[in-house]
């Protein structure tokens, strides 16, 4: 943080219950109608002008909406166990530097053991990001309202508390920045098994996110009896991904209708469904196909889309000779 405070004592105040910034004796102090000297003037003028720099730079409501923004994301990311050397580095995942034996010389059944712990750490860092976030809220709503008051003098008096709040919201955004960088996983016990090997290999375990997978809106479009799905990653992949793509008809109308559903695996980010039923409505969800290291996935997106209607009711003259189309037909773009 860029905002310095000095003279601050060890004993911090407590950020979920708004401080009381002027104390009994030092509100009788400031009612007290002298009006403030040259010296304690620039005091207060000084103080003032280093609380709302604090407020329109490092705890900034542009800042704080860019915070809320990042927090709502992890909320969306999917979460991954890496099994990484200890000298590499998270992100440097190179299947040279990692060979496929050194995963296959971990126990399963400890390695299931480790995805719980895994999940459970990553649902309690994004309950632990909000509740940071509520606090950055809280404290700078009380600090601005103290920053609007009139009267120079409680402001003086009561700036020793205003010091040790900025110190504890100067901590907890230290605290919010730190915890939206997952972090490692820690081992009670090895996860290599004893197979007599020459040289067990040292390795660690370490949270990473995967950048939700969302529909495109505008290139998702729907005809009369089919669509057309897109979707994309914020952070493209390295390597090609593998998807699940379910879709589903609302509210069906007979036993028949309920069969307008199902799930379809893809290797690629566009999809074209046929033979969906004109003026229906659809939803369908994406995600990335399950794999072994998956933790925890708290969302997936969805979309709904309604085909148009189809031509009016009525005979219309048959084509002999030409068959008509195939019950299902799913196509990869």
């Amino acid at each position: 943080m860029s905002f310095q405070v000095t003279g601050l004592g060890l004993n911090k105040m407590k950020l979920d219950s708004p401080p009381s910034f002027l104390d009994q004796e030092e509100a009788e102090e400031a009612d007290d109608p002298q009006l403030l000297e040259p010296e304690a003037w620039r005091t207060y003028m000084e103080r003032r002008t280093a609380l709302r720099g604090f407020l329109t730079s490092d705890l900034s409501p542009r800042l704080l909406r860019r915070h809320h923004a990042r927090t709502e994301l992890l909320k969306k990311c999917s979460y991954y166990i890496e099994i990484l050397p200890k000298h590499l580095a998270l992100g440097d995942q190179n299947p040279l530097l990692l060979p496929t034996a050194t995963f296959q010389l971990i126990d399963p059944w400890k390695f299931q053991r480790m995805k719980k712990v895994g999940a459970a750490q990553a649902k309690i860092q994004l309950l632990l990001l909000t509740d940071l976030l509520e606090q950055l809220d809280r404290g700078r709503a009380e600090l601005g309202a103290l920053l609007g008051s009139p009267d120079p003098r409680p402001f003086l008096a009561g700036w020793g508390l205003v010091e040790r709040r900025l110190a504890d919201l100067a901590a907890v955004m230290d605290s919010f920045l730190a915890m939206t960088v997952p972090g490692r996983l820690h081992m009670k016990h090895r996860l290599v098994s004893d197979v007599g090997a020459t040289k067990i290999p040292h390795i660690r375990l370490m949270l990473s996110t995967k950048m939700p997978v969302m529909f495109d809106r505008k290139e998702s479009v729907a005809h009369q009896d089919w669509v057309s799905l897109r979707w994309f990653a914020t952070i493209q992949p390295v390597a090609p991904e593998q998807f699940e793509l379910r879709f589903k008809l609302l509210d069906p109308r007979t036993q028949q209708e309920c069969t307008q559903c199902g799930i379809i695996p893809v290797a690629a980010c566009t999809f074209d469904i046929h033979n969906l039923m004109p003026n229906r409505s659809y939803k369908f969800t994406v995600k990335r196909a399950d794999s072994y290291t998956l933790v925890y996935e708290p969302w997936r997106d969805s979309l709904t889309l309604q085909t148009r209607p189809g031509p009016p009711k009525g005979p219309t003259p048959s084509r002999p000779g030409k068959p008509g189309p195939p019950l299902t037909t799913l196509s990869e773009r």
